[in-house]
């Protein structure tokens, strides 16, 4: 199985804390898409005839496409991509997006899973991450997705933004929760370089985030997942039982998928590759035929680093049978050792083979799993 991430970098407005590629003018969206198309259509055996399990379409702001403009990338799709097994096709959608008519225009295309960017359920959090929406809109979005037929929905959620009280924080999760929601993520906020937030925190215009809350906050998260009935099936991401989100777990299972767009990445098992960040370029490049990626073949210690670091986020955890199988015993006896010493702070526990991080565990997944890399 297989899956296509499409990556659609343009947004109404920058919000303060995002890194990912996405340009504010859409002077040039569609020339972008007649590239996406050409790039479809060039990779077609990057895959190898793997069928496409997933159809994910990311951003930026995919909801800033219309129905015909998903339309004409999707026929080209089924066109020339083995999709005869698809199971989801996700569209991420901002809140301000999600009003009736385009909700029933949706109906019209092959998508059958809604990503909503709600963050916060609260007009401060908004304000602070400069969100195009406010907390009317998200709450509406939801229910008018509902209504619309989309049963299969998932928000995304952030915590210990600096002002995110915990009783706030806690209506939050009630909010998602009498709202019916199968899945949801939710991230704590980071600070990267290059953001707004990052220039205005270090020109101490804004508040810094308080890594001591954040970490509250996610027990808070944990336990009140757990009480709700959702299953906490990778660190950032809950879902009840049978609900997970298909595309993503492909990725942290190490299945190929296949990226289409700027700053879109690639992986079919023995290379990774990874397109241009620049708009203008990757049109160019698109159509003057000049490769639009970069690409690296990958070491088995690599590939076996990558399996590490995303199965021990995974409530399924690292398969130590599985590295035998696939590395060699010597490698599976050298990352059990290197366990033990996570074992004993009851950071990670093991079972069937397995090393699963425990709840105490999941707030040091990153340290955990680099120390054990090889």
């Amino acid at each position: 199985m297989s899956g296509i991430y499409l990556h659609i970098p343009f947004c109404k407005q920058a919000c303060s804390y995002c890194n990912f590629h996405f340009s504010t003018s859409l002077k040039l969206k569609e020339e972008l898409l007649k590239a996406m198309h050409k790039e479809l259509l060039s990779q077609k055996d990057y895959l190898q005839a793997e069928p496409v399990e997933t159809i994910y379409f990311g951003g930026g702001t995919p909801s800033l496409l219309s129905a015909d403009e998903i339309n004409r990338i999707t026929d080209l799709i089924f066109e020339n991509y083995a999709v005869k097994e698809l199971k989801e096709f996700t569209l991420e959608a901002n809140p301000d997006d999600l009003n009736p008519a385009y909700l029933k225009s949706l109906r019209n295309t092959s998508v059958n899973r809604l990503s909503i960017g709600v963050q916060s359920f609260h007009e401060n959090d908004l304000l602070y991450m400069h969100r195009a929406h406010n907390a009317q809109q998200a709450d509406y979005a939801i229910k008018a997705a509902q209504d619309a037929g989309f049963t299969n929905l998932t928000i995304d959620l952030i915590y210990g933004t600096p002002g995110l009280t915990d009783a706030a924080w806690k209506h939050n999760l009630d909010k998602l929760n009498s709202l019916q929601i199968p899945h949801f993520s939710a991230y704590a906020l980071t600070v990267e370089e290059g953001t707004a937030l990052h220039h205005s925190i270090s020109k101490k215009k804004t508040k810094p985030v308080d890594a001591s809350q954040s970490a509250s906050q996610f027990e808070m998260l944990m336990e009140y997942a757990a009480t709700a009935g959702y299953e906490h099936y990778e660190i950032s991401n809950f879902a009840k039982p049978g609900q997970y989100a298909v595309h993503n777990t492909n990725y942290w299972r190490g299945l190929p998928y296949l990226g289409i767009g700027p700053s879109a990445h690639s992986f079919n098992g023995h290379t990774r590759r990874w397109n241009i960040s620049n708009n203008p370029l990757y049109i160019k490049n698109m159509f003057e035929n000049i490769a639009v990626h970069e690409e690296e073949q990958l070491t088995p210690i690599q590939h076996l680093n990558e399996y590490i670091m995303t199965s021990l986020r995974t409530m399924w955890g690292c398969d130590l049978e599985k590295i035998s199988k696939e590395w060699g015993d010597d490698y599976a006896g050298t990352i059990e050792k290197s366990s033990h010493k996570f074992q004993e702070r009851y950071w990670l526990q093991q079972a069937d083979k397995k090393l699963i991080l425990t709840n105490t565990g999941k707030l040091f997944a990153d340290k955990i799993a680099a120390e054990m890399f090889l």
